[in-house]
């Protein structure tokens, strides 16, 4: 079976939620299905760690699709072609973009549809892409893959999918994810804090996941209990906008603050196993990866109750409505001085995480693609 793969994510150094997601998977089922030949599609130049077996033959397929005009044009003229030539027998995308006019079996992989909720966090053409396209990429597919059961129910009401065509396959975390000892948080702290306990945020400066809020309700906390807590924000400095940038300007704690921006995943694993809980109060997420890294290391959470975030989190977080900055200075002030309910909490994380796995994700996905091979 020749199976086709849409890898135009796999950037080396620049791995986001759903690049972990193609990464992870496909490196085990290629290495677990050497009888299949893979073919990794690319839109630049690749990085040899992503020719994850003999099997897998890699094709630099130009333009590099970083536009919507660029998306349109890769997708509906350049990928049929190659798929065409190469006679594949399936077509896997873990990033949602289809092609159209394909007349093979094909599985997608939708994470969530954001967009859909909150178009206005996109500019004008990407906007408008989403809008027209990933309707008719969600009817188009043989099978939508999804990472959460709010995805799920989500897709299939706002797109009239129907229920049957969409599975779940639930995201894992990195395996360098794991509690540290005393002495090792001692060490991470007084290297980005100078010591002090902290709360971290894991994401990217970007309306969706509420830095903004976040940074208020930080604020408000430190203004009602004087602690010495400290906020490490861990994303790409890129997504600052100028709004989130007025807002810390006018931090009364704003010295408080920290931002380190992109760190990968062998250093971001001390940050998160060293703080005193994670922060993410996003309005939106599909899953929220940065819940369950935080699980593995046994940090608990000061969290959004809306979307897909209580199926992720279960007991391991206190919750915040994302849109109070007083309910997310109330979240943290619990988090920072109800000890009781912290340890329950940490307690609560061997449970929670057990019910997620790169394993287990990579295993579904894999079922998925085999029950719409051709006969």
């Amino acid at each position: 079976m020749i199976i086709a793969v849409n890898t135009r994510l796999l950037l080396p150094r620049k791995l986001d939620g759903i690049g972990w997601f193609t990464y992870q998977t496909l490196k085990r089922i290629t290495q677990s299905h050497p009888e299949h030949q893979f073919i990794f599609l690319f839109d630049r130049p690749f990085d040899s760690q992503f020719v994850f077996h003999s099997n897998v033959m890699p094709l630099v397929v130009p333009p590099p699709a970083r536009h919507p005009v660029l998306w349109y044009l890769w997708l509906e003229w350049r990928l049929p072609r190659v798929l065409r030539r190469y006679k594949a027998d399936v077509f896997l995308s873990p990033d949602g973009f289809l092609p159209l006019s394909l007349n093979i079996p094909t599985v997608t992989v939708i994470h969530d549809i954001n967009f859909h909720h909150r178009p206005l966090d996109l500019p004008f053409t990407s906007r408008l892409y989403y809008k027209t396209f990933f309707p008719k990429f969600a009817l188009k597919a043989t099978c939508i893959a999804t990472v959460s059961e709010y995805s799920k129910n989500d897709i299939v009401s706002s797109y009239g999918i129907q229920p049957s065509k969409v599975k779940v396959v639930y995201n894992g975390a990195h395996e360098c994810y794991k509690p540290l000892s005393t002495e090792e948080k001692a060490v991470v702290r007084m290297k980005y804090t100078g010591g002090s306990e902290y709360f971290v945020f894991v994401g990217s400066l970007h309306p969706r996941k509420n830095v903004d809020g976040l940074l208020k309700g930080f604020d408000r906390f430190k203004s009602l209990t004087s602690s010495t807590f400290k906020l490490v924000i861990v994303g790409e400095k890129f997504f600052l906008n100028s709004h989130l940038e007025k807002t810390y300007r006018e931090m009364k704690f704003m010295d408080d603050v920290f931002f380190t921006g992109r760190k990968e995943p062998e250093e971001l694993s001390q940050i998160v196993g060293a703080a005193w809980a994670l922060a993410f109060v996003p309005h939106f997420e599909g899953f929220g990866i940065p819940l369950l890294e935080a699980m593995q290391c046994n940090v608990p959470s000061v969290a959004s109750n809306v979307t897909s975030i209580p199926e992720v989190a279960g007991d391991t977080a206190v919750y915040a409505d994302p849109s109070d900055v007083n309910s997310i200075a109330n979240g943290l002030s619990s988090m920072a001085f109800n000890l009781e309910l912290r340890e329950k909490l940490i307690q609560n994380c061997s449970v929670q995480r057990s019910k997620f796995s790169w394993d287990t994700t990579a295993s579904k996905l894999w079922n998925l693609i085999e029950s719409i091979f051709p006969e």
